[in-house]
């Protein structure tokens, strides 16, 4: 009896130990010839090839590595699901966006858009085209180059367009500039090498321009801004712009002597003063092209605001090139002096022109409504 209990201890021994062994240290089923499960310092050799390493005491409780095998070449974890990009499953670039940020701000469908803006910078002059012309002095102009008068100057411009896709649309716009004229003062040749201030009264300037216009969405490279509120654009446009001058009075009142009035005859004109240039304005029709860049965010309601800022190029606005001009002439009164003639001497001029070119620079918002 106690020969059979040694026997069968000595027997649940030898047995108990590889079933124990078998329950904390289990045999994971790696793919392949050589692959290893280190587990903990001892080598485990299973069928196959399959080998087993057993933790050493360093490790941590339970630590499984998979050594020896190219899944186990710093692997990423990925969690979850993977999020879907838009409409667009295939647009590289974007697969950081989430879905709601992306379709928020994708521009879609038909649009109608309204627009103001303020001109912060306002490129333009006027001068006379008519300087080389004999006795040009003689009709007040803007001989030296005249920059243009403004008052507040607020763009406005109404827009219909639609999406091509989720970066590219397209647009027709009517864009008006009003609060523009001539120069109030303007310095006119005297005909002696120098220049005579002289004032101007009217010209005011109002351009129109009707354009096509391109417009492409950029945060494929640059992301989208303020944590995805913002979506960042450029755009250009082409197209005619109807630029018009008011008629406008220029007066040179500087005395301009004809002759020496002691040598004058009698009824010599000796001199000229208060001369008057009636420039009759004028309309021309001028190639005009825009560059704009601004960013895009969205109201309720299907409405987008565009912040930007735009250079606009509108061409050269240009007088009719019609001029009367009436002028005081003083006489020679036979005894060394002079005086004033009864009457105004009244001449016409055609194809003298006066032209300058219009450029701006505006900072505005566009709102734009999407069906």
């Amino acid at each position: 009896m106690k020969k059979f209990s040694i026997s069968a201890a000595l027997m649940g021994f030898v047995l108990g130990v590889p079933c124990g062994a078998d329950a904390a240290y289990p045999a994971y089923q790696v793919a392949g010839t050589g692959n290893q499960i280190v587990a903990n310092g001892r080598v485990l050799t299973y069928p196959g090839g399959t080998q087993v390493v057993l933790p050493n005491a360093n490790a941590a409780a339970g630590q499984v590595v998979i050594a020896n095998s190219a899944v186990a070449a710093n692997p990423s974890r990925i969690t979850g699901m993977l999020p879907k990009v838009g409409s667009n499953a295939t647009n590289a670039g974007r697969q950081y966006y989430q879905p709601a940020d992306y379709d928020r701000l994708a521009d879609s469908g038909l649009y109608i858009g309204l627009s103001a803006g303020y001109s912060a910078s306002i490129m333009g002059s006027i001068s006379a085209d008519y300087t080389g012309e004999n006795k040009a002095f003689a009709v007040p102009g803007a001989f030296k180059e005249a920059d243009l008068r403004s008052d507040t100057v607020i763009p406005l411009q109404v827009s219909v367009g639609a999406a091509i896709n989720n970066d590219i649309r397209v647009d027709f716009s009517f864009l008006r500039y009003s609060g523009l004229s001539y120069p109030k003062t303007v310095e006119t040749a005297d005909g002696a090498g120098g220049f005579a201030t002289a004032t101007v009264d009217g010209g005011a300037i109002t351009a129109n321009a009707t354009m096509l216009n391109v417009y492409y969405n950029i945060d494929s490279y640059t992301g989208y801004i303020a944590g995805g509120s913002l979506r960042p654009y450029i755009g250009v446009g082409v197209g005619l712009s109807l630029n018009t001058i008011a008629d406008y009075v220029v007066l040179d009142d500087t005395f301009y002597s004809e002759m020496d009035p002691a040598l004058a005859e009698p009824t010599d004109l000796t001199g000229v003063s208060d001369i008057y240039a009636y420039h009759n304005g004028g309309t021309t029709e001028q190639l005009a092209f825009m560059l704009e860049g601004g960013v895009t965010t969205e109201l309720s309601g299907g409405l987008k605001l565009d912040f930007f800022v735009r250079y606009a190029n509108l061409g050269k606005v240009k007088t009719s090139g019609s001029i009367v001009m009436s002028q005081t002439e003083w006489l020679g009164d036979g005894a060394g002096g002079e005086y004033e003639a009864p009457y105004d001497s009244v001449y016409h001029y055609t194809d003298w022109y006066e032209s300058g070119r219009l450029g701006m620079v505006d900072v505005g918002v566009r709102l734009r409504l999407q069906f």
